[in-house]
């Protein structure tokens, strides 16, 4: 009995121990696994709370409600993956792609609850955790064009292709399709699928 209860102790020191920063990361850890793996609407974010060992109050103090929850972690994935695919100036665009594509591909493997998660947001019935996906994959949207329209290649043709930015939007939509089935245990290698990629979006920026 004072082992178990040394024990405890030991756990409520360890929890003590992290960082404001360190705790939303777990939470959101936590609540990228669950939503990854059910609806929105069948997560409780009380569930999230016992997994991670904290209270609800504490939980709750971070996010006040599950709309805040879910769109923290939608948020979180985005600004992960706007980063791995920030273009580098100065280089093409063409240089930059089957590389970039490792870096994502990577990124999602490693990631593939928050992956998940993100993509499940589409179809969450709130409207509002609807809004903050659609903001995030606008954002994505904008960094690829304003790579393209920076390209020496690629520039002279965006400016003559107004329908550019849906051509963008559907190579998106095609490489989320395309990674998530690949995460479902897919036979294709990450370069046979950074392949597939690239040709998918050099096909749609062909005149």
């Amino acid at each position: 009995m004072a082992a178990d209860q040394g024990e405890q102790r030991g756990e409520r020191r360890t929890r003590r121990r992290l960082s404001t920063e360190e705790r939303r990361e777990q939470l959101l850890s936590v609540g990228a696994r669950l939503f990854s793996e059910s609806p929105y609407d069948d997560v409780w974010i009380e569930q999230v709370a016992e997994i991670a060992g904290v209270s609800r109050g504490l939980l709750y103090h971070y996010f006040p409600t599950k709309r805040d929850f879910f769109a923290a972690v939608v948020e979180r994935e985005s600004e992960r993956m706007l980063r791995l695919t920030a273009a580098v100036p100065g280089v093409p665009v063409r240089e930059q792609l089957s590389a970039g594509l490792d870096t994502y591909l990577e990124h999602v493997r490693a990631h593939a609850h928050g992956y998940r998660a993100f993509h499940r947001a589409d179809a969450a019935g709130d409207q509002a955790v609807r809004r903050v996906y659609q903001r995030a994959l606008a954002a994505q949207e904008r960094q690829i064009l304003a790579a393209l329209e920076a390209d020496p290649e690629f520039g002279p043709l965006a400016a003559r292709r107004p329908d550019l930015r849906l051509a963008v939007r559907g190579w998106l939509a095609f490489t989320t399709a395309v990674c998530l089935e690949w995460l479902r245990g897919c036979d294709l290698t990450r370069a046979q699928v950074r392949d597939l990629c690239a040709r998918a979006l050099l096909g749609v920026l062909a005149p």
